[in-house]
């Protein structure tokens, strides 16, 4: 009984080492890449962004950023695991040395006249006939009996000197570590075990495995439904014009899902009657187009209504329930957005290109949307050819402001970046009258705002110009430069309530037939990452055009350098078209910003196929180059560009004639500004 007492005693020990096995590795992961991740906590320090309150790191924000699911999980084992400690070393069966002077209380070396002393000292304690405690029994004769018998039995003693035990040497005892009624079982408690043995072993990971293959089928990688995805993919077309985009991104199975109750119904109707101006609705028939508006999906009307919030800073109108809602529509738009993205830019055509204009429009939505900017600002209005969207994203500033500096003849929002720092404070005290710190704030935002330039040029492998049917290899370096010197930061967002990092989409495409060549999503917030993919792609470039290891060594080096400067490398492959000349624009769309993006015109020119073996057949297994001319030239405006500006904005006639025949396996590349963008070239 004692033995098993013992072997049981063995169960919160083993319990303790399967726990510790996994858990131990995983919370020194956790910590080290808790103190290893750059904390992404430059943003902008303006007054407005302060006192939005989405970075104020309160204690009860601490605690509600800590209070995830698998955080809260590894809190609650560790404490498991200290009290199976704790548990474990006072645990009354314990496994001891078999001590004989010990147990009798003596010190080594005693005369036997002290050991028999001794023990009828400890007969009277714990004899049976003095102590009827079955523990004191088992303890008397286990402990005490053996221990005066090893210490005056000359056998006895012989065996304790020579294995330790006055009962001699002793087999080796296997034992399971499990608990004491597990031990002793009957028939009937026999079945229970195994009942609970097949429970815990093997259904309760069945159902905990089909429970997370079937919520995990219905999402993406970017946790976005599959049913928005088929959405996205059967409404995106390639005429979508940019203000059709919103009907597109708010047909998402998540808003869906929004909760719809009666009593939204009055609030709703109060923030319809606000944002009427922005639905888009026929005034001519206003009373049929809102009827209409009102027999639409209940979910779809409230987010259409809630995103037009955000659009027109409208939140301050919503009831409390509302409030929910709006934090759970903006808390998904920016994945709903980068998938929405990525189904304009996704291959559709026998080329395999996707398509510019939704893509245009989905990347404006984002801007519009991250910085609560109605989708009407982008309209040429006041003298502003890009509309009046770019100056409504700085602080203090509204229409009223901007109509005031119109009057300066302050004509785009370039104009104004360009002016001194002195002018534009006298600009804005005297003409705005905004205060020394309203000034000063404007300034904040302006010198967070990013200024991009490309660095664009096109070359294959072994080959000299491009012939139809090559693998053309892009290479483009875009370079991020603020006022303030920064690199990576988070943008001027005070009316998004969430962290929203800046992304930017670097676009290759044809903005007469619409198609997109190539596209890529380019972050500047990971430069760790951005120096590994840098490497990675110099050393496979360069290994394919046979250079030596110093070659090799000294071009990474420089890119690594590049990134570390704020540049990043940009790549891709596409096909060679037809023989023709093509006017293809690469596009640097910032995410989070208005205006501050940035075009380049890349001129190539296609031969016709002449060279033996090259990409009739056999399309991976050559390596094809192109004599690249980059030519830099001053940044002007051009008509045959009009198709990158907003809908919003007048359109010009395209540029007619841009896939003509031609001679030469050149390609030119010269820069157009859009917003904020500064000039030169990588």
């Amino acid at each position: 009984m004692v033995a098993t007492e013992e072997n049981s005693a063995l169960f919160p020990i083993f319990v303790l080492t399967v726990m510790a096995l996994p858990l131990v590795p995983y919370t020194v992961f956790k910590l080290f890449h808790a103190f290893s991740k750059e904390k992404k906590n430059i943003h902008c320090q303006c007054s407005v962004c302060l006192s939005s309150g989405k970075y104020r790191q309160s204690i009860f924000k601490r605690i509600s950023n800590f209070s995830t699911g698998s955080n809260l999980t590894l809190v609650l084992l560790w404490i498991v695991m200290m009290v199976l400690v704790y548990y474990i070393k006072h645990i009354n069966h314990e496994i001891q040395v078999f001590e004989p002077f010990s147990i009798l209380g003596l010190e080594p070396r005693a005369s036997d006249s002290d050991i028999k002393k001794a023990y009828r000292r400890l007969s009277i304690q714990y004899h049976p006939d003095k102590n009827p405690d079955p523990e004191a029994h088992n303890y008397f004769v286990e402990y005490i009996s053996k221990a005066y018998q090893a210490l005056t039995d000359p056998v006895s003693r012989e065996n304790f000197e020579k294995y330790g035990h006055p009962d001699g040497r002793k087999g080796i005892e296997m034992s399971v570590a499990l608990p004491l009624f597990l031990l002793n079982i009957d028939g009937a408690s026999g079945g229970i075990l195994l009942l609970g043995i097949v429970g815990v072993c093997i259904l309760l990971p069945l159902v905990m495995a089909v429970i997370y293959l079937s919520r995990s089928s219905k999402y993406t990688g970017n946790y976005v439904r599959h049913q928005t995805m088929s959405a996205y993919y059967y409404f995106m077309k390639p005429s979508l014009a940019p203000s059709k985009v919103m009907e597109v991104f708010t047909t998402a199975a998540e808003y869906m899902d929004i909760p719809v109750r009666r009593s939204d119904d009055e609030p709703l109707q109060r923030l319809f009657l606000l944002v009427r101006s922005e639905l888009n609705l026929d005034h001519k028939n206003i009373r049929q187009e809102q009827a209409k508006f009102w027999k639409q999906h209940p979910a779809l009307v409230k987010t259409v209504l809630l995103v037009q919030a955000q659009l027109n800073r409208e939140s301050a109108a919503l009831s409390p329930a509302l409030l929910g809602d709006f934090r759970r529509v903006l808390e998904c738009s920016p994945r709903l957005l980068e998938e929405l993205m990525k189904m304009a830019i996704l291959p559709r055509t026998s080329q395999g290109y996707g398509w510019l204009r939704p893509a245009i429009g989905v990347v404006e939505l984002s801007q519009n949307f991250t910085q609560a900017v109605p989708l009407s600002a982008r309209k040429t209005a006041g003298g502003f050819s890009e509309g009046i969207a770019p100056f409504l994203q700085l602080p203090h500033f509204s229409e009223a402001i901007v109509k005031k500096i119109t009057r300066k003849k302050v004509r785009s929002f370039q104009e104004f970046q360009d002016l001194t720092l002195q002018e534009r404070a006298e600009l804005l005290t005297q003409v705005a009258g905004f205060s020394a710190a309203d000034s000063q704030d404007v300034e904040m935002v302006l010198e967070m705002m990013p200024s991009i330039t490309i660095g664009i040029k096109c070359e294959t492998e072994g080959e000299e110009g491009i012939q139809e049917g090559d693998i053309v290899t892009m290479h483009a370096w875009i370079t991020l430069r603020r006022g303030n010197g920064l690199v990576g930061a988070l943008p001027h967002a005070p009316y998004f309530p969430f962290h929203k990092e800046e992304n930017f989409w670097l676009l290759l495409a044809d903005s007469v037939s619409n198609d997109v060549w190539l596209s890529q999503r380019v972050s500047f917030m990971d430069e760790g990452a951005a120096i590994t993919a840098a490497t990675k792609a110099i050393q496979v470039s360069k290994e394919g055009l046979g250079s030596s290891l110093k070659e090799i060594n000294a071009a990474v080096k420089e890119a690594v350098e590049k990134v570390r400067n704020g540049s990043r490398l940009v790549m891709g492959k596409f096909q060679a078209p037809a023989e023709g000349n093509y006017n293809l624009t690469s596009y640097c769309l910032c995410d989070s910003w208005i205006g501050c993006d940035k075009k380049t015109t890349l001129k190539v020119k296609v031969l016709k196929q002449s060279r033996a073996g090259t990409r009739a057949g056999d399309l991976a297994g050559e390596g094809l180059t192109v004599e690249d001319k980059i030519e830099d030239k001053e940044d002007e405006e051009e008509e045959g560009f009009d198709d990158y500006e907003s809908e919003y904005s007048e359109d010009d006639e395209d540029d007619k004639g841009t896939n003509t025949n031609g001679v030469g396996g050149n390609v030119s590349v010269h820069e157009e500004h859009s917003g904020s963008s500064s000039d030169g070239e990588e």
